[in-house]
């Protein structure tokens, strides 16, 4: 996220200069790097390397995200990733590129992630995972009106790359998760003369977590947390509670403490193929200035088990016979 962005760089139009208060002094705002989702309980894989093979089925996922409608410049971000478990069970394979737009700077983050677990006891496992590629920066100033109130502002265009490396661990079972990621250690390497003046590069960390509850044989029930911290920013807190209504539809709130509060929806519409919707309205002052926040994800499953990722075990009855019994994951 840029960096004292309207304090000291943009003014663009009465909506952009609107926008560029609040991410220079919005609580929780400034210096923040990672792109926001709404429906992080669905989007795991993109900031915490270590998810990618706990998947039971491959899954490929797509993003797109329209943040502060009616303002001129607001974020956009489009995302499209792959989770990729091995067939031994053990590791996994994830792609993430991320294109995050926000007035006249954008940034394209592609990357690589490899995680590998082991069996902590027989219901509990621990995936650890790590990341590995890089950040294409540019920054246009033909876009839009420019004001700097102290120095003149160089008007060249910027195009930097700079690498990026995270690293992520995700401990679960059945029906609950914790996790805790760094998407970038390489902080140091973004600074310079012109750089340092658009972006702000400093050491996050995401800590998540959620529990299924089995309310019924048709109704599941989860509340989940996400929680990103950074230096000299205060912390961004996500709650959410998502409820699965047999095994297709999918209905919730979610609330980003002193920012928003959220609606969710989604439905399976085949074995294969699951959508999700959320809207955001800002409950902080932003929220007088536009008409909220649209995300939608999409997700398709290279295999059995549908969105709740169902494994197929084995249970005994007492004649001695095997049947199947499914245990959704809903994470």
């Amino acid at each position: 996220m840029m960096k004292g962005f309207g304090a000291n760089i943009v003014k663009h139009r009465v909506g952009f200069l609107v926008l560029a208060v609040f991410l220079g002094w919005a609580p929780g705002a400034h210096g923040q790097k990672e792109p926001q989702y709404t429906q992080y309980m669905y989007n795991i894989g993109s900031f915490n390397p270590a998810y990618v093979g706990t998947v039971e089925t491959a899954e490929i996922i797509g993003l797109y995200r329209a943040q502060w409608i009616d303002i001129e410049g607001a974020p956009r971000t489009i995302r499209a990733g792959a989770n990729l478990p091995f067939k031994n069970e053990v590791m996994g394979l994830g792609i993430n590129v991320v294109s995050d737009n926000l007035g006249p700077v954008s940034q394209t983050y592609a990357d690589v992630s490899y995680s590998y677990q082991v069996n902590l006891t027989d219901a509990t496992k621990l995936s650890f995972g790590m990341d590995a590629g890089g950040s294409f920066l540019n920054v246009d100033f033909s876009k839009g009106t420019f004001e700097n109130p102290g120095e003149p502002l160089n008007l060249d265009r910027i195009n930097r790359f700079y690498a990026t490396i995270g690293a992520g661990a995700f401990l679960y079972g059945d029906n609950w998760y914790l996790g805790a990621s760094i998407p970038n250690f390489l902080t140091e390497g973004v600074y310079n003369d012109e750089v340092a003046s658009v972006i702000e590069e400093k050491i996050q960390f995401n800590f998540i977590g959620g529990y299924v509850f089995n309310l019924s044989d048709d109704l599941l029930f989860k509340p989940a947390f996400l929680i990103n911290t950074l230096s000299g920013a205060a912390l961004n807190s996500n709650l959410s509670a998502n409820f699965l209504i047999s095994d297709v539809v999918t209905a919730g709130v979610s609330y980003r403490l002193d920012n928003a509060i959220s609606g969710l929806a989604g439905i399976q519409i085949s074995s294969g193929i699951y959508v999700g919707y959320s809207y955001d309205y800002n409950t902080n002052l932003l929220g007088e200035f536009n008409n909220g926040s649209h995300e939608i994800i999409l997700k398709f499953y290279l295999g059995k088990g549908g969105a709740n990722n169902n494994k197929d075990k084995k249970d005994k009855n007492d004649k001695g016979k095997t049947k199947q019994i499914d245990t959704p994951r809903f994470f």
